[in-house]
């Protein structure tokens, strides 16, 4: 690093010397990694150029439609480009979708009926998913549970693993299970991100027992980490954010959902209503972001893998406790710091947040968040409201106190809010 940049870290940005210090070390230990996260990005980078210029996208795929939306040929084409990426049959990608929670939902409720079981295998899924399913404390108005749809799960083993014993026990004993649910990414969970090799395996194993399962993968945060995605392996059907890794930053708003067609239609019926599906729905000029979102997801999701493998030696050289170390094979872009220490905790997003573009000055706080069953501290100064494929961290106020750190549109800004974050609480 020039001299000049470091000068203007500290003076400008108030990083702790003893910190700066700290990076450059953990700097030269992961180039390494960053090596491997470039052939992984050049990857994908070809893939999806090669899906785009497949489907013959042009100009006119990034027009503008109203009302009902019908032969909105951007729209279909982007459904196209979509399933030629994720190597599926089908796919649905739209802006109508509010977050990742309500594609996982539209994939849920539209293919799990009353009396059908849907089995969690990942111990309790992410918090935003209990009032879908229907397992929180509040009433659950509209849930899977008060539609007549049954819930089990299992835990993961003392080792962050799927027990495949306990999956395939369970699976002979219930003949109500319909779907199996995996969740790729650790969530608020003290995990690793489950690989695609090692989802590979565990859908061959149910698939060898209950051939007919639905295997849904959640893939929020997942996209692009890896040159192979679930549906590679044999998953049936995924859902995640537009606003996370496959948006590339861009795109504003939406979500999807890939598959086997018969369960994107469905999925695409609980959306709009049955007859209709993904043939309706205007786009509100959003196309061309969408588009080019996607164009540059291989890139920006390995922009903020960096800024994690970043984070992670810089707070195991100062002692603190990370998952996954930085020289663990990565399946999605969150980084976990445990603090044993609330305070500590709330200042590191508070850091982040002032680490920010946006809303910078602000002061983050925790808050009743709705759909988290804790009160949640979020740090998000962000050009898209909640985008975490840009530089963000969170965490539910419960201990041990985990801090889960996500994104960076570009590395160079992710190192700057990570710095800013650990001189708060050094100080």
């Amino acid at each position: 690093m020039i001299e000049k940049t470091k000068e203007f870290l500290i003076n400008n940005f108030k990083i702790n010397e003893e910190v700066f210090n700290v990076s450059e070390e953990a700097l030269k230990d992961i180039q390494e990694q960053f090596s491997m996260m470039d052939d992984i990005r050049e990857y994908n980078q070809l893939k999806v150029l090669s899906a785009l210029q497949a489907e013959r996208v042009s100009d006119m795929h990034f027009t503008n439609s109203s009302g009902y939306g019908y032969g909105d040929v951007g729209r279909d084409t982007l459904d196209k480009v979509f399933a030629r990426v994720f190597n599926t049959e089908a796919a649905l990608v739209r802006p109508h979708f509010v977050n990742g929670t309500h594609a996982i939902g539209c994939a849920l409720f539209g293919n799990l009926r009353p009396g059908d079981t849907m089995l969690s295998i990942c111990g309790s899924p992410y918090d935003t998913l209990h009032n879908i399913i229907g397992i929180t404390k509040d009433i659950n108005i509209g849930s899977l549970k008060e539609y007549g749809v049954n819930y089990k799960q299992l835990e993961l083993t003392s080792a962050g693993k799927v027990n495949i014993e306990e999956v395939e026990k369970t699976l002979k004993e219930d003949h109500s299970i319909k779907l199996v649910h995996i969740q790729r990414s650790t969530g608020y969970g003290w995990r690793n991100a489950l690989l695609v090799e090692e989802i590979g395996k565990i859908i061959k194993s149910i698939k060898g027992i209950k051939p007919e399962v639905i295997c849904f993968v959640d893939n929020c945060y997942g996209e692009f980490i890896d040159t192979i995605e679930p549906t590679d392996v044999g998953a049936d059907l995924i859902a995640g954010s537009l606003i996370k890794n496959i948006g590339g930053g861009i795109a504003p708003t939406g979500g999807y959902i890939a598959g086997k067609e018969a369960y994107v239609t469905q999925a695409a019926y609980r959306l709009t209503i049955p007859g209709i599906g993904g043939e309706c729905g205007s786009t509100f000029g959003v196309m061309r972001s969408l588009y080019q979102g996607l164009f540059l997801a291989p890139h920006v999701a390995m922009e903020a893998v960096k800024t994690a493998i970043f984070c992670s030696r810089v707070m195991e050289l100062l002692g603190f406790e990370v998952l996954p170390k930085y020289d663990t094979k990565r399946s999605d872009i969150i980084q976990a710091v445990k603090f044993n220490d609330k305070d500590k905790l709330i200042q590191f997003c508070k850091g982040i947040q002032a680490g920010s573009p946006i809303d910078s000055f602000v002061e983050c706080e925790p808050w009743a968040m709705p759909g988290y069953e804790d009160e949640v501290i979020m740090a998000a100064g962000a050009f898209i409201q909640g985008s975490s494929i840009e530089l963000s961290a969170d965490a539910p106020i419960r201990e041990p106190y985990i801090a889960y750190l996500q994104g960076g549109l570009t590395f160079d800004h992710g190192k700057v809010g990570v710095l800013m974050a650990i001189s708060r609480i050094l100080s």
